[in-house]
């Protein structure tokens, strides 16, 4: 009786786990970086804007070389990731400082004490806009197998990215920054992951996808 299983071969394991760190990596750097809102040509845009747009492209990419259920697992790991660090900058930041221990060390709650609305924010939209990805990403595959891959990362992205940017900036700063700013973190966020995705494309065509065999 022989059965089917996913197997990859030990590239494509070492491409699916540079793939999965930098995912994740992308995704903590992002989270601390949206800390600050900064002024780029007179416009607002949240610090983790620079980085988070690629772990849309990075996880369509996962999705490609290790399938679904990895990029699902992927997504919620992250987001437990992301909380993980954000109570332990709350812990550090609460425990008793050593008096003299240097600028850093007395700055460090100052610049990296959690800020609970921006981290729930980045979880949310996060999971919701990267699983609503997945689910348009499997369904552009289901349709066109092989073909046209630039349209999985083109159409799961277009309809991630305006739900991910809109929960993120009304969660996180909604009521606590004047509105005209808050669509202004929105439109220039949705504009920029869009030129990032449309810039990665090229991408999945470096990966190839999982390899299904059978064992006898």
């Amino acid at each position: 009786m022989s059965t089917s299983t996913t197997a990859l071969s030990s590239r494509a394991a070492i491409v699916v786990a540079l793939l999965a760190a930098s995912y994740v990596a992308a995704q903590v750097l992002a989270d601390v970086a949206s800390l600050r809102i900064v002024d780029i040509f007179g416009k607002a845009i949240d610090g983790g804007t620079f980085i988070y747009p690629i772990t849309f492209t990075l996880r369509d990419l996962i999705h490609k070389a290790a399938g679904k259920r990895v990029a699902r697992a992927l997504i919620v790991t992250a987001a437990i990731v992301n909380l993980f660090m954000a109570g332990l900058f709350w812990l550090v930041s609460e425990l008793p400082l050593v008096a003299g221990s240097g600028v850093t060390s007395e700055l460090f709650a100052d610049v990296l004490g959690p800020v609970w609305r921006i981290v729930l924010a980045s979880i949310v939209a996060e999971v919701i806009g990267e699983l609503l990805d997945t689910e348009v990403y499997s369904a552009w595959v289901k349709r066109f197998g092989s073909d046209k891959q630039w349209g999985r990362v083109l159409v799961s992205n277009t309809a991630a990215l305006p739900v991910d940017s809109v929960l993120f900036a009304l969660i996180a700063f909604a009521g606590t920054v004047p509105g005209s700013i808050v669509w202004e973190i929105i439109y220039i966020n949705i504009a920029f992951k869009g030129v990032v995705t449309v810039l990665s494309i090229p991408l999945i065509y470096t990966i190839k996808p999982a390899v299904v065999v059978a064992d006898g």
